[in-house]
């Protein structure tokens, strides 16, 4: 079964992600914001939370390597850990993130990977004790992905946080369940940035989806807290 999947984000009040580029916080403490958004990622419980490749190389800071021992190579899953109780998992269809440790924070790292990627990558991720699992296509469809990483790492929650074409890539599939939305007291303003979700459809996601009010709550340092169930439309 498919865990239950939180699109969780902080956003400025024109929907952009990139807090170096927003106005300054009004009382003076920008890092505050950063800490409401750590206390409600908390809060939200995930067995699991999910990023792209830019977002999850800032954190593993790997270089490439050859393969520590010799590791077999296993196609379409390798599972270094199924204990792990917490996981950070990244998209990487090309296979150009690399780790220094298997975790991030003390949660088990898995990499979902395009079916291109070559054995000698397959190989360096296993060597480093890191889990992966290969999509069957190109297109790296977002359920059955998730649907096995329920059934195989018992992941029932799930919090996406990575950037607007991860987000808008997930809604588009089908897989967010629900939105948890910081929005902070900051604008941003620059023309061209990438806002919380993006598709490459003209039209958008116009006719997708639909977002109903679950809650609203005003937390500390201005910061407004929205929570949507999200539903096919």
């Amino acid at each position: 079964m498919k865990p239950h999947v939180i699109c969780h984000m902080m956003v400025s009040l024109d929907g952009r992600i990139h807090p170096s580029r927003w106005t300054e916080s009004p009382d003076g403490d920008r890092q505050a914001w950063t800490t409401v958004y750590e206390d409600v990622h908390g809060r939200l419980a995930g067995d699991a939370w999910l990023v792209g490749r830019v977002t999850m190389a800032e954190m593993s800071k790997g270089t490439p390597h050859p393969p520590a021992g010799s590791p077999p190579v296993a196609r379409p899953v390798h599972l270094a850990r199924r204990d792990a109780g917490r996981c950070a998992i990244a998209f990487d269809r090309s296979g150009q993130l690399h780790f220094q440790q298997p975790q991030i924070g003390g949660d088990h790292v898995v990499v979902l990977l395009g079916p291109r990627v070559p054995d000698a990558h397959l190989a360096e991720l296993a060597g480093d004790g890191v889990s992966y699992v290969v999509a069957a296509d190109d297109q790296m469809e977002a359920r059955p992905l998730f649907e096995l990483l329920g059934r195989e790492l018992g992941i029932k929650r799930m919090l996406v946080e990575g950037g607007g074409n991860v987000n808008g890539s997930m809604l588009e599939a089908g897989v967010v369940d629900e939105i948890s939305l910081l929005v902070a007291p900051a604008v941003d303003g620059a023309r061209g940035i990438t806002g919380v979700f993006e598709v490459p459809a003209a039209t958008g996601l116009k006719g997708r989806v639909r977002l109903h009010l679950r809650s609203c709550e005003t937390l500390s340092h201005g910061v407004v807290h929205l929570r949507y169930d999200v539903q096919a439309a």
